[in-house]
């Protein structure tokens, strides 16, 4: 490739959609940032096809849309029968859509293979999905025809905790105690084999790939922030310490242990809550707040537009996040980049993303252990809320240095040329 040109990238993301959340969103977002350092064409499902069209998108000169439903939409009911309940269970939907994606590979291949053979690309990156348990056979027909072929980044997994076993029965996660077998498959050798580079987007993540792929795997957390979405300053008022929690309503993000935690400031008038989300567990939560005596202090927003999450965070100093299982923890960058201060569990996605002075990392024990931790950090906080602002301009800042969509695409034309060199040397340090 002339290094006078930017490189011509087929970027595969079955799930990348703008109007979505989770991982749809950062398929999309991180394939449009991408085209900042590389001629991209992005591959995706094509029930993103009419967003993409909203999105400004030219169809078959900036994005193509594979229509796999005639088994993608069957798999699919099938893992939302097997789940039983809506945002349960997300282990088997895993699994199903592991067994269900090659298909889409196929039909990207029936479509692009000879592109590709023939040379048209310089790289070919599978952006989504992000399941390290899901294969890629197209990782095989592009070393074949070499052409760099780039997986990731790759996230999730992440084992629940001791003691939280309860919780992990409430999300039917049943089938999470044998995700281990998910190593034996032969696709994900082969798949882990033929990759040029490897993009992990946790510790725990790049600690589950084999020590023989050590020299093509690069960390790289696949969450980032838009500063045209999250582009206000925190301005909160004197008085209590304020503290918001963001995030859907369920066990594993340990909304109770936070109302348990923070009761006593809460009915002393030292602190008020701002709960913005939605969830099974929302009932219970509010009739919880009652017994607590701490309704008052506390208010239940329920789901909120984007817009309106930034305005309540910008009220406060602190989002309190007590998730014990959270792969990429994209609500906590989002949080520092207005200068809301963190303070997560320290275990997985949020524990990587905090650093001293940042943010308050606590330690991973069982429900008692993380609900002691947290009052006592809350109760010195309120005590003594001097050092926030210090940290919050520190959040801000670390988030401007290495967690935009716009530095993200910097970071990965890294390991594009790095993968079109041969990996020359130790693989990028991108943080």
């Amino acid at each position: 490739m002339s290094s006078s040109r930017k490189p011509r990238v087929l970027a595969i993301a079955e799930a990348a959609n703008p109007e979505w959340v989770s991982v749809p969103l950062v398929g999309w977002s991180l394939a449009a940032a991408l085209r900042e350092v590389a001629e991209v064409h992005l591959v995706t499902q094509v029930r993103n096809r009419e967003a993409l069209l909203r999105a400004g998108l030219t169809e078959g000169r900036e994005f193509t849309a594979i229509d796999s439903e005639a088994f993608a939409r069957p798999m699919w009911k099938l893992a939302e029968a097997l789940r039983m309940g809506e945002g349960k269970g997300w282990t088997m939907v895993q699994a199903i859509s592991a067994l269900s994606y090659p298909w889409f590979e196929r039909l990207v291949w029936q479509r692009f293979g000879a592109e590709i053979t023939a040379g048209e690309w310089d790289i070919v990156h599978r952006i989504t999905p992000l399941s390290p348990t899901t294969a890629s056979p197209l990782a095989g027909r592009c070393a074949g025809a070499g052409v760099p072929f780039v997986l990731g980044p790759l996230n999730g997994g992440v084992p629940w905790p001791k003691g939280f076993d309860a919780e992990r029965r409430r999300e039917h996660e049943w089938l999470s105690y044998l995700r281990g077998a998910y190593k034996l498959m032969p696709g994900r050798g082969a798949t882990l084999r033929h990759a040029s580079a490897i993009l992990a987007g946790s510790r725990h993540t790049a600690s589950e790939v084999p020590a023989r792929h050590a020299g093509k795997l690069v960390y790289l957390p696949e969450n980032a922030i838009d500063p045209a979405r999250f582009n206000k300053r925190a301005t909160p008022a004197p008085g209590p310490l304020r503290a918001a929690f963001v995030g859907r309503l369920v066990p594993y993000k340990g909304p109770d242990m936070l109302l348990e935690a923070a009761a006593p400031l809460l009915r002393d008038g030292r602190m008020v809550l701002e709960m913005i989300g939605d969830g099974p567990m929302r009932a219970t939560l509010e009739a919880r707040a009652a017994d607590l005596g701490i309704a008052d202090a506390v208010t239940f927003h329920g789901w909120l537009d984007h817009r309106a999450v930034q305005d309540v965070l910008c009220r406060c100093h602190l989002l309190p996040f007590p998730s014990i299982r959270e792969f990429g923890g994209g609500v906590v960058l989002e949080a520092m980049a207005l200068g809301v201060v963190p303070m997560v569990v320290d275990y997985a996605g949020p524990g990587e993303l905090v650093t001293p002075g940042t943010g308050f990392t606590l330690p991973c024990e069982d429900r008692a252990g993380i609900v002691a931790a947290f009052a006592a950090a809350l109760e010195r906080l309120a005590r003594d809320p001097s050092g926030l602002p210090t940290m919050a301009d520190a959040a801000r800042a670390r988030v401007e240095q290495s967690f935009t969509w716009s530095r993200k695409a910097q970071q990965i034309a890294q390991v594009y040329e790095w993968a079109l060199q041969g990996r020359p040397g130790a693989p990028p340090d991108l943080l």
